[in-house]
């Protein structure tokens, strides 16, 4: 990645401990550094949200966005036709297509109820839907649900409207419905295409099942197409994850989004069914995360903060090679809108004022919305501190770095405010993970993998790696 300065450190010229110790090898690397730590999505991060911020906390903040202010949207589905095992987002099984039906016809709801507490028209720059599986939807409701976004907000002309889709379920009308409602991107969940893999995550997806899909969606004019694989996963290896990105590349994406498997049996109980001893421990996930990497980059793409890649002409690389990228609760976006409003169950909002989050159970999601209340279960207002931390967690997360002297005049904080992050940076100096020269720090290509270990230093909220409180919330580091 090419952003601007923060990675110049990486350059020999940078600052350098006094003495310069052997590298650690990856288990002592992975034993030092491989910590649960947040996927920072946002900051705060979710487990910081309460319940303080509720549904009239939320009618407040919308009522004081600017008339025809850029936003996104988010548009959350909770239904799956089966449950994958290694899953861990908010969905469930729907075996009859009346509860999607009935959630549909809600979401309807809760579109026109959010627009109503706005002053005049948003304009929409961005729309992302995302499950669950979004597909599950009737090709009926899609478009009537996409008729209404375009009724309440002012959707641009050369908006990106994305869907994450399960190529076993598409049907040929759905393509025909995403096509006629405008969508340009689709993300095919692929995650392995290794069959002993799929079958310990319950996940049984051919490499046909997902050619057909993308030929369709290109067919009909969607022709920006992602991929999404996942690494760490049962009885994966170094080689089986290569042949797994090879396949993928037979498909050939604009973009390849590979992420750890986050193995939180705790939070996820059907995770449980996924015997420990079957998973890559510390050492091997990074060595497959390294593997991905060299081998997506070899191939052209360009590796784009933590775990995506994109060819150079994408927009997404355009942005970080600009040092212009940004991060949200879909993870690395171009979308720079000061405003997301989340729909459905578990979605989650990011607004000037802060983060509101729906009820995640469908059933209260469904409850709050005929009562006639903004379904809101929590959220967190932001403080100042909040947003300086947040931007500069932000900046490492996508640039690999971070100009801490410029964020802090920016956000008006007195120089020397993260001296304290700067000494606890100290330790990971001296291992090879930053680079650092005074308050200007970055991450270096060979310590990639550990972008969101030295990001969690500037969390104010993250328990200290001695305090057992925290790490389960969160998943592995890499």
């Amino acid at each position: 990645m090419t952003a601007p300065s923060p990675l110049d450190l990486a350059a020999p010229a940078a600052r350098a401990p006094a003495q310069t110790p052997a590298p650690l090898a990856p288990d002592a690397l992975m034993a030092r550094y491989g910590r649960n730590v947040p996927r920072y999505t946002s900051y705060p991060t979710a487990p910081q949200f309460s319940p303080e911020v509720d549904g009239e906390t939320y009618a407040r903040w919308l009522s004081e966005l600017a008339p025809g202010a850029h936003a996104s949207l988010y548009l959350h589905v909770p239904f799956c036709a089966e449950l994958c095992i290694y899953c861990g987002c908010n969905t469930s099984v729907a075996r009859r297509y009346t509860p999607v039906a009935a959630y549909a016809e809600r979401l309807r709801a809760e579109i026109a109820r959010v627009a109503a507490f706005i002053p005049g028209r948003l304009k929409v720059s961005h729309l992302h839907w995302g499950g669950g599986t979004p597909t599950l939807l009737s090709a009926e409701d899609m478009t009537a649900l996409m008729a209404d976004i375009r009724t309440h907000f002012d959707v641009e002309p050369d908006a990106e409207l994305a869907i994450e889709v399960d190529p076993r379920v598409l049907s040929p009308e759905m393509v025909t419905a995403l096509a006629a409602a405008g969508l340009t991107r689709a993300s095919l969940g692929v995650q392995d295409f290794d069959p002993a893999v799929q079958e310990a995550i319950g996940r049984h997806q051919s490499f046909e099942e997902t050619a057909h899909a993308a030929k369709a969606l290109r067919a009909a004019g969607i022709s920006s197409l992602n991929l999404d694989l996942i690494y760490g996963l049962p009885h994966q290896t170094v080689a089986s994850v290569l042949n797994s990105v090879q396949t993928a590349l037979a498909l050939d994406p604009d973009r390849i989004a590979v992420f750890g498997y986050a193995h939180v049996p705790w939070m996820k109980k059907h995770q449980n069914l996924i015997p420990e001893a079957s998973l890559p421990g510390p050492a091997e996930r990074l060595a497959q995360a390294e593997a991905i990497t060299d081998l997506l980059t070899a191939k052209g793409f360009v590796a784009i903060g933590l775990d995506h890649f994109a060819r150079p002409t994408d927009a997404m690389a355009r942005r970080a090679k600009a040092g212009t990228l940004h991060r949200n609760f879909q993870g690395y976006t171009t979308d720079d809108a000061p405003v997301l409003l989340g729909f459905g169950a578990s979605a989650i909002g990011a607004l000037p004022q802060g983060y509101v989050q729906n009820l995640p159970a469908t059933p209260a999601w469904h409850n709050a919305m005929a009562e006639g209340r903004l379904p809101i279960a929590r959220g967190r207002a932001l403080t100042a501190e909040d947003r300086l931390r947040r931007d500069v967690i932000e900046r490492i997360m996508c640039d690999g770095g971070v100009d801490l002297d410029a964020l802090l005049a920016r956000h008006r904080f007195p120089a020397g405010t993260c001296d304290a992050e700067l000494k606890r940076l100290a330790a990971m100096e001296a291992d090879g993970l930053v680079v650092r020269r005074g308050a200007r720090l970055a991450v270096p290509p060979e310590a990639h993998a550990f972008t969101r270990t030295v990001a969690a230093v500037f969390d104010a909220y993250l328990p200290p790696p001695d305090d057992d409180a925290g790490p389960r919330r969160h998943a592995a580091a890499v």
